[in-house]
């Protein structure tokens, strides 16, 4: 009897539980190798955001959660390969140096991994690739319309899929087939010593959350809260572990439903599901327009009217711009990894609109920085905020004053991480690059 050898590759689905897709290969192959490849810097990225790593915040995030990992998988007798090799060159020298059979993976919403995945099969074309969307919600087959069919809002989605029954993964792994003994290659770039960590990375940190949150009143005044700046407990704080996938959005939904039979459901409970379906839908809008997502025009026939000016760029990612509030809000990123909702839609538009940036150089900024960052969130609301994406009114643009008086009133946060830039000015240098000698008294100020 032929032994059927299997290669689970990791990605942005760093769990066991409520993971059908490993379940699945746990019941069709007799080998399987589980592999994960720690990120890299692509030249796209590291173009438009002018780094050459990602945080250390984000690197320890996703260390633990590999970590994590493969403390799950040894407790169920197998092992966790994790190489700092590019995913094609790990890849295909794993299935040709082992006669793999059989590939499963998520249903990549990412470019360079579907492209990965094109080069796999056809160097291997007997080679069998499963994928299920171990990301979402839904899977393509739930939703009520064809792909190329999706609504152009948010709110036409919407409409449709919350009439559909609320989707319910709930599997659990018991049993895996036994590994096959490969070398490891673990080497995680040193970090520099940092303050304590926001989150911690991994399924079970991720779970513990998760429960601790949905078993408190919190959610019960999650839509009052959510709009807040700075705090552990205004928001959920489930997207660091929903982006790499160390939570499912299945089991969230699943926590929400007991909370709302333990404390009740009212508006607040509600938009935690409206933010979930969001997420969704940034999602299925990425795995439409493909390569879209990247592009300057985004979704529409022209670019927005904005350029590059390297010099406000730095100023900006430096959190050094003449706006306290998008100072105080960068500095906060900058150390922990993190940012609120607010925050980003605030740094963004004076990115878009104050600068008169190019939207994607902060879209990739973020993806280097965040601890949360995923890939159709991310990039989706910079596009909506553009006004390239899923936003019918155009572009976002918010007044700083008014949001600084709305959500900062008495400036506390701005005095937490220093958003008061005494040097800030928009450029160092005139129409015809003759420098520009500051003014005492010329700087904007709330």
């Amino acid at each position: 009897m032929t032994n059927t050898i299997g290669l689970y590759w990791f990605t942005q689905d760093l769990r066991i539980e409520n993971n059908p897709l490993l379940q699945r290969a746990a019941q069709e192959v007799d080998t399987l190798i589980c592999l994960y490849c720690v990120p890299k810097m692509t030249r796209f990225i590291t173009h438009y955001a002018h780094e050459h790593r990602f945080s250390a915040a984000k690197i320890q995030f996703l260390s633990q959660s590999a970590k994590c990992l493969q403390k799950s998988l040894t407790a169920l007798g197998q092992q966790l390969v994790v190489t700092t090799s590019t995913p094609y060159a790990k890849l295909q020298r794993i299935i040709h140096d082992h006669s793999v059979d059989h590939l499963y993976c998520d249903a990549f919403v990412g470019t360079d991994e579907k492209q990965v995945l094109r080069q796999l099969k056809e160097q291997f074309p007997s080679l069998i690739v499963t994928q299920d969307h171990v990301r979402s919600l839904f899977r393509k087959s739930d939703l009520p319309f064809e792909l190329n069919a999706l609504p152009s809002t948010f709110t036409q989605f919407r409409k449709q899929v919350e009439e559909l029954d609320k989707p319910a993964r709930n599997t659990t792994t018991t049993r895996l087939p036994p590994p096959l003994q490969i070398q490891f290659e673990e080497t995680w770039p040193k970090l520099p010593p940092t303050q304590p960590a926001l989150f911690e990375g991994g399924e079970l940190a991720g779970l513990t959350h998760c429960q601790r949150y949905f078993s408190s009143p919190l959610p019960q005044h999650y839509k009052q809260t959510r709009n807040e700046l700075d705090g552990m407990d205004y928001s959920t704080k489930l997207s660091p572990w929903l982006a790499i996938g160390c939570l499912s959005p299945c089991t969230i939904l699943s926590m929400l439903a007991e909370h709302e039979h333990q404390f009740g459901r009212n508006e607040s409970t509600y938009w935690i599901s409206f933010e979930l379906l969001w997420r969704e839908y940034f999602y299925w809008s990425a795995m439409k327009h493909g390569a879209r997502l990247f592009r300057f025009s985004g979704n529409k026939p022209s670019a927005p009217l904005t350029s590059f000016y390297p010099q406000r760029f730095l100023q900006w990612k430096r959190g050094e711009t003449p706006f306290p509030i998008v100072n105080a809000c960068m500095h906060q990123l900058n150390q922990t990894g993190f940012m609120s909702n607010r925050g980003r839609q605030i740094v963004a538009s004076c990115l878009i609109h104050e600068l008169q940036l190019d939207w994607r150089y902060g879209a990739a900024y973020f993806e280097t920085q965040l601890v949360d960052y995923d890939v159709a969130s991310n990039w989706g609301n910079w596009q909506y905020l553009a006004g390239v994406g899923a936003d019918p009114r155009g572009s976002r643009r918010f007044d700083l004053n008014k949001q600084t008086q709305h959500y900062d009133a008495d400036l506390s946060f701005i005095r937490r991480w220093q958003g008061h830039c005494s040097h800030a000015q928009t450029d160092g240098v005139d129409m015809v690059d003759w420098p520009i000698v500051p003014q005492k008294g010329n700087q904007e100020s709330i």
